[in-house]
């Protein structure tokens, strides 16, 4: 067991390799090389029968795995939908862990308890909810959408007599699930979890944007739930919300709006029009590791009926600390040992202020325009109205395209991923770092179009 000294000694040595890898991420190529992906066979071994030294152990996941790393916190990272995680996040990232708190019930986790009521509260005034919403800090969307979904099945099944707590799915009266043609897979997947089945839904059908046609809607009859979606992963497009919460509210179904990323549209004055007539829904998800940038894993859901959430989610046992005058986490979350994550979006909010939060959005979807207007003036295609964040761009047929980003990822400039969107192969750009800057966007444009034009020739 180390003593004071060589704990110091160890967590500065982390600290210090730690603050250089972030350092050099704007420099370095975003996709680790060949020689660094092959380096990291040396992690794969029989497990020693003597321990190793610890410093041994800090200095070999660092000049080892370090190198073999994708640089998703550098500012030319847009492949997938995530954020660089700010400065302060990962600071106070790195406190909490030290502080190590197991965020269950208030009166063992007071101030990480609190902090995350804050944030929960920040963020529903920020967003435009429902005074009386409830949140749950979890790992990300998917958990996100699941935790609203139970609640949802929760509400959906207590109206119509059943007690689906108590006595599950077996026998219980069918629910009708109206999901989106091009909802996120984390939706379905989240509905297998819960019993419904990933493939016992009614399609809605979309527009040539991915939105859900609100004039071919499916009818609404019995008990119903309805997951609806801000920003798809591919267009960033936005569901038309408040006109299927007018058609489908007065007959008692739930909406759920998945907002992985563009529920943070509300913050922004430019945007907040996209999230018109979103409070009208009963649920919401949401990522912090995205737009927001803090460190993964961050995900929250919000609900509008905190009886419902609480009932699915909340748990008692002899031996746990469940009398409180305050806010248990652990009464809304799937999970009941979990770490501090409301402590970092607290953070990001705090430092950021609403101004903050909304000049980040509005700089992303800035340099999103940015890249397509480059795009259309290099003579290529941009499939998607560009009203967010998410860029896709077309080279030319399937194999072209393919051949093309896997050209763009080896080069390391950037890092763009390939799609497949309403039978398109395309490249999606996604613009979420809070560190991307507009040289970025064109340091980025001028490889992108140089490996285009030379495989398009």
């Amino acid at each position: 067991m180390p003593d004071n000294l060589s704990l110091r000694s160890l967590l500065v040595d982390a600290a210090e390799r730690g603050i250089a890898y972030r350092e050099a991420g704007a420099a370095r190529r975003v996709a680790p090389s060949p020689e660094a992906v092959a380096a990291a066979t040396k992690f794969i071994e029989p497990m020693p029968d003597i321990g190793a030294d610890e410093k041994h152990v800090l200095a070999m996941l660092d000049e080892v795995g370090s190198p073999a790393t994708v640089m998703m916190t550098g500012p030319r990272y847009f492949g997938f939908v995530i954020g660089g995680s700010l400065p302060v996040t990962v600071a106070t990232n790195w406190l909490t862990t030290a502080w190590d708190q197991n965020v269950g019930m208030h009166e063992v986790t007071p101030i990480t308890s609190t902090l995350e009521l804050v944030a929960m509260d920040w963020m529903i005034d920020l967003f435009g909810l429902p005074a009386g919403t409830a949140a749950s800090f979890v790992t990300g969307a998917t958990i996100a959408n699941f935790t609203a979904l139970a609640a949802a099945r929760n509400r959906v099944y207590s109206d119509i007599g059943w007690n689906v707590e108590a006595d599950g799915l077996i026998g219980a009266p069918p629910v009708t699930l109206i999901v989106s043609e091009e909802s996120h897979p984390t939706v379905f997947k989240s509905l297998g979890l819960l019993g419904f089945g990933r493939n016992r839904v009614v399609r809605a059908p979309v527009d040539g944007q991915g939105r859900i046609d609100a004039s071919r809607f499916p009818a609404v009859k019995g008990p119903t739930i309805i997951c609806t979606q801000a920003g798809n992963v591919n267009t960033g497009a936005f569901d038309p919300i408040a006109d299927i919460c007018d058609v489908a509210k007065p007959k008692g179904a739930w909406v759920h709006v998945d907002g992985a990323f563009g529920l943070w549209a509300a913050a922004s004055a430019d945007r907040s029009h996209l999230c018109s007539g979103f409070a009208a829904a009963d649920s919401w998800a949401t990522d912090a590791h995205k737009w927001l940038n803090v460190p993964y894993d961050s995900g929250i859901a919000f609900v509008r009926d905190t009886a419902a959430l609480k009932s699915a989610m909340s748990i008692t046992a002899e031996y746990l600390m469940t009398e409180t005058r305050f806010r248990n986490p652990s009464d809304f979350t799937p999970e009941l040992s979990r770490r501090a994550r409301g402590v970092d979006v607290w953070a990001a909010l705090k430092s950021l202020g609403k101004q903050g939060v909304a000049a980040m959005i509005d700089r992303c979807c800035s340099h999103a325009r940015r890249f397509a207007a480059g795009f259309e003036e290099a003579g290529f295609d941009v499939l998607n109205d560009v009203v967010l964040n998410q860029v896709l761009v077309s080279f030319g047929d399937d194999a072209t395209n393919r051949k093309i980003i896997d050209e763009i990822q080896k080069d390391g400039t950037c890092w763009c991923g390939v799609t497949v969107w309403q039978k398109k192969t395309a490249m999606r750009i996604s613009v979420c770092n809070w560190s991307t800057s507009a040289d970025d966007v064109d340091r980025s444009l001028e490889a992108i179009i140089r490996i285009a034009r030379e495989h398009c020739s």
